[in-house]
């Protein structure tokens, strides 16, 4: 645990040039999600003076965004992000025409599933009805 409080304190950037766009997608959602929070947060205190409904998410989003941006540099972390950022080069993303055809089809399967699960539940609620019924 020691080690994870001193990259917490640390300036420095792991790997500066690898896996960037990774890193900074993670970091702009761990902060998005911070803000939002925080957002709620002084939401929650209104009516309870200025100072706690805005000072105290300020001072928690100035430190949550610190944190934010130090855990995508932690060593382990920031590794895994560069090997996603990596994997996610070697994809081969579909086409527009094939990605449109491609959804079709689950969208229309899923359409189908729908109206089988219900007429198997339309059939058997029908049928316990009437056996109930008999009872």
């Amino acid at each position: 645990m020691g080690t994870f409080f001193q990259e917490l304190l640390s300036v420095g950037v792991y790997k500066r040039t690898q896996g960037r766009l990774t890193r900074q997608v993670t970091f702009a959602a761990l902060a998005v999600a911070v803000g939002l929070g925080l957002f709620r947060l002084s939401a929650i205190l209104a009516g309870k003076g200025s100072a706690w409904q805005y000072a105290l998410p300020a001072i928690l989003l100035a430190a949550g965004v610190w944190v934010c941006y130090r855990v995508v540099n932690i060593p382990a972390f920031a590794d895994f992000l560069i090997a996603v950022e990596a994997e996610m080069n070697k994809v081969s993303w579909p086409s527009r025409t094939e990605l449109f055809r491609a959804s079709m089809v689950v969208i229309i399967l899923i359409f189908a599933l729908g109206f089988i699960l219900a007429a198997y539940d339309m059939f058997w609620a029908t049928l316990l009805r009437r056996v109930l019924h008999i009872l």
